[in-house]
């Protein structure tokens, strides 16, 4: 019988510094060797621009992607409620299932300050449970 060794982390560690995951946001040009683009040269940074992304994108927004994005401004001029809350929370959840299953959310923080919506993401990768990322964004500013 086979037998996993799970010493070894499920993923390949991000250690060359030569190979480049994705564009990194907001998209700029390169001064380094990574090409025309500014790249991100970790997993962890590619996953925390593809949920920033996600989460500032609207909902139908997207050529040929129409489900792609969360409706998150129409909350900017709302009250917040204990509802809303739940709402913004939900929907998150349901998006990142789809467009990034391999994303476990911890937790979902959400404030609005005026006219502006926070929302602070606790996250790890499913393959690396044990190691926690965050991500913040402000809508409607």
């Amino acid at each position: 019988m086979a037998i996993k060794d799970t010493t070894r982390k499920p993923y390949i560690e991000d250690n060359d510094e030569n190979i480049f995951i994705g564009i990194d946001l907001p998209i700029r040009k390169s001064e380094g060797p990574e090409g025309y683009f500014a790249s991100t040269s970790t997993t962890i940074e590619a996953v925390k621009n593809n949920i920033r992304n996600l989460l500032q994108v609207h909902e139908g927004e997207r050529l040929f992607q129409p489900k792609l994005g969360i409706n998150l401004r129409k909350f900017t001029f709302e009250q917040i409620t204990e509802e809303s809350i739940h709402s913004i929370q939900n929907n998150i959840l349901d998006k990142l299932k789809v467009w990034l299953p391999f994303v476990e959310i911890r937790d979902i923080k959400v404030n609005q300050e005026d006219t502006t919506l926070k929302l602070n993401i606790i996250f790890n990768i499913t393959q690396d449970p044990n190691t926690l990322e965050s991500v913040s964004i402000e809508i409607g500013e």
